[in-house]
């Protein structure tokens, strides 16, 4: 056996059952789930249709580098929505099984292990990113990301030394689980650490499309470049799914984009690992990149159920509005006298909802774990059952108080 799967921690959602374990709340109250980030939105129907009447493909060996019309698809809607000049759908995209198989292999194929490798990646995180990083004989580093930075990571705080032994960064902009987003002359000042200290950057986008302001969507890594008149893309690669902006996480349906160079060795790798997309996974996928009029009615439930929340809970329990994703990152310590897994656990056992622990998120970094005293909350179940959790909670807070 690979003796580095020993290294891999437990998932945040063994971790929440274990918690849960032996509990059993008031059985005339619905469970309500607000631990994991899976949309319970509708599927559009158009697309479940182009997935139903291209099923006949099935019986088409897909290609590892996908059709020339999915990529064309793919390299349109990063070039409209990125405002990017060029963007080369034969070198520069490939399709990928979900973001999160995408995000674990890249490592495996981008780490020299020859060498000391650090893999930087903010905290709290995905921890995909950590797996990918031991797994491919990479030693994670983590940067906090808390209040005081506007739940970024700082980038300035990094020692050299660091720099100087990274050769892949994951970031995540809008970030999981806070919704802070990177800002261009942030993403820029990585892309020149990157130029100094010769190391890919990988940026999980996947939360792109849900969004506060209709009118300032999240910047992206590629709009950087372009801003730079860096066209090539060098060292820069973007992850991107459906499963988040078109409720389509079943699909398993994402891209990959950026540097060319670093792609040809990305498909080399996938073509060895077995992991083509289906052509009517393709077709249906396409369909969904080509349309925004859903996507734009999706933000439009998240934004209702943020308001919802905040409106509810206000006055008990301070929720600021995140600028993209659809968590709330919440500081239960005005509200609760125990830590984070004390409030989980009690609201379960009193209301039947689940949420996630913070620091499950989160490794003990310089000093701190940054999920300490915070809950997610995932905005994922339809408005009114938002609306029953919200004052559900509400009842819980007023009752430990």
């Amino acid at each position: 056996m690979n003796n580095d799967l020993e290294k891999l921690n437990p998932y945040p959602f063994e971790k929440l059952a274990a918690l849960k374990q032996g509990i059993t709340p008031p059985p005339e109250l619905k469970h309500i789930p607000l631990s994991i980030g899976e949309p319970k939105h509708p599927a559009p129907e158009f697309v479940t249709e182009t997935l139903i009447s291209s099923l006949d493909k099935l019986s088409v060996y897909p290609l590892t580098k996908g059709t020339p019309e999915f990529r064309l698809a793919v390299s349109d809607w990063l070039t409209m929505r990125f405002h990017l000049q060029s963007l080369d759908s034969e070198t520069q995209v490939l399709p990928v099984n979900g973001t999160r198989e995408a995000l674990f292999s890249f490592a495996q194929a981008i780490i020299d292990r020859t060498k000391h490798a650090l893999i930087l990646s903010p905290n709290p995180f995905y921890q995909i990113y950590e797996g990918a990083a031991l797994l491919a004989g990479a030693v994670p580093y983590f940067m906090n990301c808390l209040e005081d930075t506007g739940f970024s990571p700082d980038f300035d705080a990094v020692p050299a030394e660091t720099w100087e032994q990274c050769q892949l960064i994951y970031i995540c902009t809008p970030g999981n689980p806070t919704g802070a987003v990177l800002d261009i002359a942030t993403l820029q000042k990585l892309i020149k650490l990157a130029d100094q200290y010769d190391f890919i950057i990988a940026s999980d986008e996947c939360y792109s499309e849900i969004y506060e302001n209709e009118d300032n969507p999240p910047p992206g890594l590629l709009e950087a470049c372009a801003q730079m008149q860096r066209h090539d893309y060098h060292r820069c690669v973007v992850f991107h799914s459906l499963s988040k902006r078109s409720n389509l996480p079943g699909l398993r349906s994402g891209f990959v984009a950026g540097d060319a160079k670093v792609l040809q060795s990305f498909l080399r790798y996938r073509t060895y690992h077995g992991s083509a997309m289906s052509v009517s996974t393709q077709l249906a996928s396409i369909a969904a990149w080509n349309d925004e009029q859903h996507v734009k009615e999706n933000r439009d439930k998240y934004r209702q159920k943020f308001q919802l929340f905040q409106h509810i809970l206000g006055d008990v329990l301070p929720l600021d509005i995140p600028d993209a994703g659809f968590y709330l990152w919440a500081n239960i310590q005005p509200a609760n006298k125990g830590d984070e897994e004390d409030f989980a656990q009690k609201l379960f056992a009193q209301q039947n909802i689940t949420v996630l622990p913070g620091s499950y998120l989160g490794r003990s970094s310089h000093g701190i774990n940054p999920g300490k005293n915070r809950v997610r909350m995932a905005l994922v179940a339809p408005l009114e059952e938002c609306r029953e959790a919200a004052e559900r909670i509400k009842q819980f807070i007023l009752s430990v108080k």
